[in-house]
């Protein structure tokens, strides 16, 4: 998965495309360095969302370095 990003502050990977700026939440600390992976569908009914503090639906990186 080293093709993706993930953002330092919001754990939101990111797509290949994607070089200076986080799409969820503007950030611009992306990183090639994480572990982990969950989707989240629906993060109001999700005790993962809750305990990450996911407000909004998308994939997500469990662990970022």
């Amino acid at each position: 998965m080293a093709d993706r990003l993930v953002c330092r502050d919001c754990h939101r990977v990111q797509g290949a495309d994607i070089e200076s700026q986080c799409e969820a939440c503007g950030g611009t600390s992306l990183t090639e360095d994480w572990a982990g992976y969950v989707v989240i569908a629906h993060p109001e009914e999700s005790d993962i969302a809750k305990e990450m503090e996911v407000s909004k639906p998308g994939q997500y990186a469990l662990k970022v370095r």
